[in-house]
């Protein structure tokens, strides 16, 4: 690989310099930049564009957890500050509000829907994409940009997540965007840029809190190692950088925690109904160490990611959603740091593989082997990494291929490649079975025209084109028929999961359409509408995904989630309970079933800790089919079962199309 510490000139324009003068700038691009440079730029970004947004509300609310939260942003400004499940504001959801404040400002614009919720994650995969050719382009060429943003839009874990509704679209983005900042701060020590990253690194923390933190180690070790000044420059400037962290992150955390408590809504996540609690401990350490962890973390990693492990990312639940390149990716690490052990302090080959690579493997270390809750759908972290390292040293090596040990490099990433690839197909054997064929012979044409290159010069560049493309097809068809899946696939629920259905059903929990029910009642909605603006909230149930279920159901009207996601958070008493109902502010009390369909682990009963329902994201308020309502995550708390008891001892019980309804209103005879 390249040790250069300028990038390599690029090629002039082909076209005749009239002609290329008058094309208008958006399409022409620079003046040093080739013809073919920004017309594939745009194709690639339009392909981008057309692949998330097809057929995007087939998913309806997605994640109705999130759904509800950006409902209730659009009908109320307090809510939308704070991110709150409901628009009276009793609890918020378990992450800080970034995500949400996009999507809300998209449905106070045009209205609430499924469109208007999932147009900005897609276009945020877009922005990720544009921005990853644009860092990787300055010191690699357009051809490695180009490569790293498609193998980022085509890896199915972004296909899922850049059209879906969870924080993820937002964090990608902007730790991609904060990698772009880096990249001009390294190019001349630029402290303006290095505020810039340190500010995309605090609104991201905004998005998803202290998984945005996972690339700061990256981050700081690149500048400290590769920036082209001096080391007490180097010292302030990184300092500098993390107090824009400091101030871009701080400043939601600091109304949150100054704001009287009586007059937010609580912290869901935290027991103690502290936004730093949440930090620290459930969206922080808990995430670590889990249940037994210091930090009060609850629920296992394996519920839903398999067990703890350095191969985690490459097991049944995790491999297919965004490993199809890493063995490529690890190899290019190594390879690459060895052939720059001896470049200058500044080499930005070195820099750039020190930025990629301590990225990918401080969040797949942390992922691997975290004992709290790590979905599958996590992995959408791992992507900008993983296409950066493989787009950067496939440039790179094929450049100099004509020496044998480029070949040969190329040559094992690609048998790895294909492999693995084989390997991941293999687990839904009855699923587009010719793939397998096809990515075997591919590879062994792609191996056999490395190989004996020398040999083959003599047919002219079409060897070499032959070549590339079948290198490509043995290793992208594999992810890019992942991605096509589930870009056609409705997806919805709590477990997202990229890829065909068999994937999931077979290897443990989720699904494509799985997760808590999406319905309920025409009856009992018809009931909560009634007179639903004389009420604070409309009605109070056990555990934030049944809320957000039934304010979806209604147009938004406001249901309070005790318990919250969890069971641990929105732990309302019976005295603070009794004085709402006393001054009329709950119209209804609903236990029973509220929901059709599946529950929420997928027909699998509730794993259970400590005798209470595992917790987290994808463990929330929903009841399990067949379960009462408080049953499942969310209703198990101490606080639920004494307000269900005193209810049923003062309000008489109706039935509504199966659910049990309570009219507070209407206090039982004596």
């Amino acid at each position: 690989m390249s040790t250069t510490a300028l990038p390599r000139p690029l090629p002039e324009p082909s076209l005749p310099r009239r002609v290329y003068d008058r094309l208008p700038g958006l399409v022409r691009g620079g003046s040093e930049d080739a013809t073919w440079e920004r017309p594939a730029l745009i194709g690639l970004l339009l392909a981008t564009a057309a692949a998330y947004l097809w057929n995007l509300s087939a998913s309806g609310d997605a994640n109705s957890f999130y759904a509800a939260a950006v409902q209730a942003g659009t009908k109320s400004w307090k809510a939308f500050f704070f991110g709150s499940l409901d628009s009276s504001n009793f609890i918020t959801v378990d992450k800080p509000p970034a995500s949400i404040w996009v999507m809300a400002l998209s449905g106070r614009i045009f209205g609430f829907g499924s469109l208007s919720m999932l147009i900005p994650q897609a276009l945020e995969g877009v922005a990720a994409v544009a921005l990853l050719y644009a860092g990787t382009k300055r010191w690699f060429g357009a051809a490695a940009g180009l490569m790293a943003g498609l193998l980022l839009a085509i890896t199915p874990v972004a296909a899922l997540m850049f059209r879906f509704n969870n924080p993820d679209a937002l964090l990608v983005c902007l730790l991609v965007a904060g990698a772009y900042c880096l990249i001009r701060a390294l190019e001349g020590a630029s402290t303006r840029w290095v505020l810039a990253a340190g500010t995309m690194i605090g609104f991201a923390f905004l998005a998803k809190m202290m998984q945005a933190f996972l690339v700061l180690p990256a981050f700081g070790l690149v500048y400290m190692v590769a920036a082209p000044t001096g080391l007490r420059r180097r010292l302030w400037q990184t300092l500098a950088g993390g107090l824009a962290i400091l101030i871009s992150a701080g400043w939601w955390v600091a109304i949150v925690a100054l704001w009287p408590a009586g007059s937010r809504p609580m912290i869901d996540g935290s027991p103690s109904n502290n936004i730093f609690n949440l930090i620290i401990g459930y969206n922080g350490l808990g995430r670590i160490f889990g249940a037994s962890g210091p930090a009060g973390g609850r629920g296992r990693g394996g519920n839903f990611s398999g067990q703890p492990g350095l191969l985690r990312l490459f097991n049944n639940l995790m491999g297919g959603q965004a490993s199809w390149l890493l063995p490529a990716a690890l190899l290019a690490l190594l390879v690459g740091l060895w052939s720059t052990r001896r470049a200058p302090r500044t080499d930005r080959t070195r820099a750039a593989l020190l930025l990629w690579g301590g990225w990918l493997v401080v969040s797949g270390l942390v992922f691997s082997l975290a004992s709290g809750i790590i979905h599958p759908y996590y992995t959408v972290a791992l992507t900008p990494a993983i296409a950066a390292l493989v787009a950067i040293s496939a440039c790179e090596l094929w450049r100099a291929r004509h020496q044998i040990r480029a070949r040969f490099v190329l040559t094992l990433g690609v048998v790895a490649t294909s492999i693995w690839a084989w390997i991941l197909l293999d687990r839904t054997t009855h699923w587009e079975s010719w793939l397998r064929a096809l990515i075997a012979i591919s590879a062994g044409l792609a191996v056999t025209g490395l190989l004996a290159a020398p040999a083959l010069r003599r047919f002219g560049r079409w060897s070499t084109y032959a070549t590339a493309a079948f290198a490509l097809i043995a290793c992208l068809s594999g992810p890019i028929a992942y991605s096509a899946q589930t870009i056609t696939t409705p997806e919805t629920g709590a477990l997202a999961s990229a890829g065909p259905k068999s994937a999931q059903n077979a290897a443990g929990p989720g699904g494509n359409g799985g997760g808590l029910p999406t319905t309920t009642s025409s009856e009992l909605v018809k009931a909560l509408k009634i007179n639903a603006d004389k009420y604070r909230w409309v009605a109070a149930v056990s555990g934030s995904q049944t809320a957000a279920t039934l304010e979806l159901a209604t147009g938004g009207a406001p249901v309070m989630a005790i318990g919250g996601f969890d069971g641990e958070g929105g732990n309302l008493s019976l005295a603070q309970f009794k004085h709402y109902v006393a001054h009329g502010q709950i119209h209804y009390y609903i236990t029973g079933n509220t929901g059709r369909g599946g529950g929420f682990f997928a027909g699998r009963p509730p794993i259970r800790s400590s005798g209470r329902p595992a917790g987290g994201p994808g463990a929330g308020g929903g009841s399990f089919t067949g379960a009462p309502l408080g049953g499942g995550p969310g209703g198990a708390n101490s606080s639920s079962s004494e307000i269900t008891s005193w209810v049923k001892a003062h309000y008489t019980s109706q039935t509504v199309s199966g659910q049990t309804v309570y009219n507070l209103l209407q206090p039982r005879e004596s």
